[in-house]
């Protein structure tokens, strides 16, 4: 985990761990601008840094199902088009298709836990993100690499389940093949762990042999 500022939200929980709140959000994709030669890109919006929960990070557009949206699956994508919608200003429509891509369940460590469902889509035409300036306040498309090694050069701050999933993109050349190896695809939840010491600790997942200990 890098040296990120932490919000009040992000703080550690040495009691019994919260119930996480269902949550959703849209990893949505385009081609690469005009040109044949540029690959895949996806949105990423750069969080407030007064915000409680990641302030400063970069995230795919998202958030926590409503008491007021319906249970289950529609619950789930109902917040994700609302939430593309609310954060950068993209309408996708009803019909417009989400294809699940990974679930996510906040560490038991953190006081404000999401299980988190993240949805492919394709982005509609000429698409301009526009920030709504009060959670997000930058956004930008991006090709996975390009986000990542900009997150390893320590010029932006991707959330740990937000690497995986750029890159478990890396392999894709365009939005079409990623939602077409995607439908269909059994998505089981990853609940991660933070191990170590507050100074020196890391994330491990399931299958890790740290993950039991």
């Amino acid at each position: 985990m890098n040296d990120r500022r932490r919000g009040p939200a992000e703080r550690p929980n040495f009691g019994e761990p919260s119930a996480p709140r269902p949550a959703a959000s849209v990893v949505l994709l385009r081609r690469g601008g005009r040109h044949s030669e540029r690959g895949l890109q996806v949105l990423l919006l750069k969080r407030s840094e007064s915000v409680r929960f990641m302030p400063s990070v970069w995230v795919f557009p998202g958030g926590a199902v409503d008491p007021g949206e319906e249970g289950g699956e529609a619950g789930h994508r109902a917040c994700a088009l609302r939430e593309l919608a609310e954060e950068a200003g993209i309408e996708l429509g009803e019909e417009a298709e989400l294809v699940l891509f990974s679930r996510w369940v906040t560490p038991e460590v953190v006081s404000r836990r999401f299980d988190a469902r993240f949805y492919l889509a394709l982005a509609p035409a000429h698409s301009s993100p526009r920030p709504d300036g009060v959670e997000t306040t930058e956004a930008g498309w991006f090709e996975p690499r390009e986000a990542l090694d900009a997150q390893a050069a320590d010029r932006m701050a991707l959330a740990f389940p937000t690497v995986r999933q750029l890159e478990a993109l890396l392999g894709f050349e365009t939005a079409e093949e990623a939602i077409e190896a995607h439908r269909g695809h059994p998505v089981e939840p990853i609940l991660p762990k933070v191990v170590g010491t507050m100074e020196e600790h890391r994330v491990v997942l399931p299958g890790d042999p740290d993950y039991l200990a």
